[in-house]
């Protein structure tokens, strides 16, 4: 069992221009009482096809952590658009919401996110150059990915200093029809696998 569980993740200002910070209400509760902080992070895909055009937009600590309810509001700069091949700046990507303890992954939220432009005429006939101040991003909100990774959440407690066993039974709200990921290692493929 988990000892803290997101229980309500809003995205807030969607749609919003390509250019505008991310804001995510991030509400959770925590089950028992952690000696660490948790560390929060926000990656924007940038290529389907390399893992390299990615950027990790935000990443912060959080604590202390003890038994009760949370919620915060985690804001991030967008992605910079110069760090992005032209041809994957228009369509359909990922960001990643992740939330690890100890350095150890426990969940990941994953959205879609479709960029495309904010006028008729610009999408019937985009110019060859993307036109980065009138691209809008929309956040599939109603289609999150959810996948949660069992952890040890107290290592202290553990006379070896051993992590928890590999992640055999992890737990992933499948709501895209695709095949359940066994490790967090193995959510490099470019969907919202979370």
């Amino acid at each position: 069992m988990s000892a803290v569980n997101i229980t309500n993740v809003a995205v807030l200002d969607n749609p919003a221009p390509f250019l505008s910070p991310f804001q995510f209400e991030i509400s959770y509760e925590c089950l028992d009482a952690l000696q660490d902080d948790l560390e929060w992070k926000l990656t924007y895909v940038g290529s389907a096809e390399d893992d390299t055009y990615d950027q990790l937009l935000e990443s912060v600590f959080v604590g202390p952590v003890n038994v009760g309810k949370y919620r915060f509001v985690l804001q991030a700069e967008p992605p910079e658009p110069s760090k992005i091949r032209e041809e994957d700046i228009i369509g359909v990507t990922v960001l990643l919401l992740t939330c690890s303890y100890a350095s150890q992954e426990f969940i990941r939220v994953g959205y879609y996110v479709n960029n495309d432009y904010d006028d008729e005429k610009l999408k019937e006939e985009p110019p060859q150059k993307v036109l980065i101040d009138r691209v809008q991003r929309n956040i599939l909100v109603d289609k999150p990915r959810v996948t949660k990774f069992p952890i040890n959440f107290h290592p202290e407690n553990d006379e070896n200093g051993e992590q928890a066993p590999p992640p055999d039974n992890t737990e992933e709200e499948n709501v895209l029809g695709e095949e359940p990921v066994s490790s967090p290692n193995q959510c490099n493929e470019k969907s919202p696998q979370t």
